[in-house]
């Protein structure tokens, strides 16, 4: 058997254009046009790239993008005031600041600075809250897009057995709220594993829903799956490989691979996303979503 697979970059470009849709509904109903603000500070290539890609998504969605790109020697008094200034502009519907910040920076006091009205990324305590008691003001981008994609694909998540390898605050901790709620896409009894979890393949072959997300590449092997189960891959992780080029000199070639040893497990699971291509676009696609959402509630309180 080998595994269908999860195209997060078809699904991703569909909800897309939902969202373009609904975008100028707003902007004509409303005629305002929502507004991210992005953050980066510092050069992280990585990082760099992240942005591009979120403007661009911004772009075709309609959504008005506001890139501010700090340097990396910024210190936390200017952040801090750039943020208290996008908070209190009426015209920005959604604040993100893009991780990792430098070390002479304190993540945690940056984002709690952030208006949790315009909290896209849901990191806000308050946000974190209310999606513990069931009343999401947003969700968080990666969690939210898997469980999209899950809802999407037709894949049960009730009364089924999920396991989420790694507690992140980002992905882990957040998507084991959204499956345990109640509704679509939730109901599901879930484990979480984590660094210190003992016997690990011995819980993940009991799991109907697999997601793993620890950065560490090809973690997840075909012995660790159970037959048939849904496979969610959130890793990113690039290696290197030596190889000989065509003049006989030896090359280090470089792939993105991810928390998943794609190719055994596909042999034994019964849906499994890729990477590149599975939650990477999702996670973009639900901050364009949460982006109008939370334009949408501003207005709704203005009024």
């Amino acid at each position: 058997m080998t595994a269908q697979i999860l195209d997060g970059k078809g699904l991703a470009e569909k909800i897309r254009a939902e969202i373009k849709d609904d975008v100028a509904a707003f902007t004509r109903q409303t005629g305002i046009t929502p507004a991210l603000a992005v953050i980066l500070v510092g050069d992280n290539p990585a990082s760099q790239v992240y942005v591009r890609n979120k403007e661009l998504a911004c772009e075709k969605a309609g959504i008005r993008s506001i890139m501010h790109r700090l340097p990396e020697e910024t210190d936390s008094e200017e952040l801090v005031a750039l943020i208290k200034e996008l908070n209190a502009d009426k015209s920005v519907n959604g604040i993100l600041v893009q991780l990792p910040l430098p070390k002479h920076i304190d993540e945690k006091a940056i984002l709690d600075l952030i208006d949790p009205q315009k909290d896209v990324d849901a990191f806000h305590p308050e946000n974190v809250g209310l999606i513990s008691q069931g009343r999401p003001r947003f969700l968080p981008c990666t969690p939210y897009g898997i469980q999209q994609a899950l809802i999407r694909y037709g894949v049960e998540t009730r009364g089924k057995h999920a396991v989420v390898i790694g507690r992140s605050d980002i992905v882990g901790k957040p998507m084991a709220l959204l499956l345990t709620q109640k509704g679509e896409g939730g109901d599901a009894t879930v484990t979480i594993c984590h660094s210190r979890t003992q016997d690990l393949p011995e819980i993940t072959r009991q799991a109907d829903i697999l997601i793993a997300a620890i950065g560490q590449a090809q973690f997840v092997t075909a012995d660790m799956v159970k037959p048939g189960a849904t496979v969610i891959d959130v890793g990113m992780n690039r290696v290197f490989k030596e190889t000989i080029d065509e003049n006989g000199k030896p090359q280090k070639v470089s792939k993105l691979v991810g928390d998943v040893d794609f190719d055994s497990v596909k042999e034994v699971a019964g849906l499994i996303t890729p990477v590149p291509g599975g939650v990477g676009p999702l996670t973009v696609t639900m901050l364009l979503l949460n982006t109008l959402n939370g334009a949408r509630r501003q207005i709704g309180a203005q009024k």
